[in-house]
């Protein structure tokens, strides 16, 4: 399904009947990543998943998409759908946009998962690093995306998960150049936003890979102490819907059912 918003075409799907689960996907992604995941929700929830700006089949809005102006899109299809609470699971970029709606919408939220996800800003480090990303998506865009992708995934899994890492990495080569570059901005302005899911009235989970080199997970677990934020460890990387389906799956629907 598309909506129409702000000249461009905002694609989303429904499935199911019940409570709503809001599903946002990351960078470099789109609905499709939660092909796996959305049929187990859907037999007791309505699922609703959104590609975001400048993925998937969604367009762009500009060259910065910041979490504000994805997040802007997520409530436009929620109140064209009159939906008035929701529970949502937003992995890697889709949990700063997910955050950025609970800022702006905190009475929307049953409950937040951040799915190989943060509430940090970026460090500088990560700063400049999407900055000559930015850079070299203009001369290299295949070969940046191919490098970038690699990192998300732990060394062993590219191996045990040939075929599952062929197929997300060949939707991420279909990111237009635009939408890899606005969202990457976008994500480098992202505000630290830990007192926003502190401070949530829901349900809030973080799920985190062991080998996830994007998470810094010490930092994480260490700003967790003394909060009610449940937290759970999987053995593998940062794409956990494809390196620990079993166990996510688990996880996540002990969260919506909850």
């Amino acid at each position: 399904m598309t909506l129409d918003y702000k000249n461009i075409k905002l694609h989303y799907t429904i499935s199911g009947k019940g409570d709503t689960v809001v599903l946002l996907h990351g960078f470099l992604e789109t609905i499709a990543m939660w092909k796996d995941l959305e049929p187990e929700f859907a037999r007791t929830h309505q699922v609703i998943c959104i590609d975001l700006l400048g993925h998937g089949q969604t367009e762009s809005l500009g060259y910065v998409h910041t979490m504000n102006d994805m997040a802007d899109a997520v409530l436009a299809v929620l109140k064209h759908l009159k939906i008035k609470r929701a529970k949502v699971v937003g992995h890697s970029m889709g949990g700063y946009v997910a955050l950025a709606l609970a800022e702006q919408q905190p009475q929307l939220f049953e409950g937040l998962c951040l799915m190989n996800s943060t509430f940090e800003a970026d460090s500088e480090e990560r700063k400049v690093l999407r900055s000559r990303a930015n850079e070299m998506a203009t001369t290299n865009f295949e070969n940046l995306v191919r490098m970038s992708f690699a990192n998300l995934f732990a060394p062993e899994s590219r191996v045990s998960f040939k075929v599952e890492y062929e197929w997300a990495l060949d939707i991420a080569l279909k990111t237009s150049l635009q939408g890899y570059m606005s969202a990457n901005e976008g994500m480098k302005l992202r505000p630290n936003r830990f007192n926003v899911l502190k401070s949530l009235n829901a349900h809030r989970l973080i799920i985190a890979g062991k080998k996830d080199a994007l998470i810094d997970r010490d930092k994480l677990v260490s700003q967790l102490t003394n909060t009610d934020i449940d937290y759970t460890e999987l053995s593998e990387g940062h794409m956990s819907h494809i390196e620990n389906k079993s166990e996510l799956t688990y996880f996540l629907l002990h969260f919506i059912e909850k």
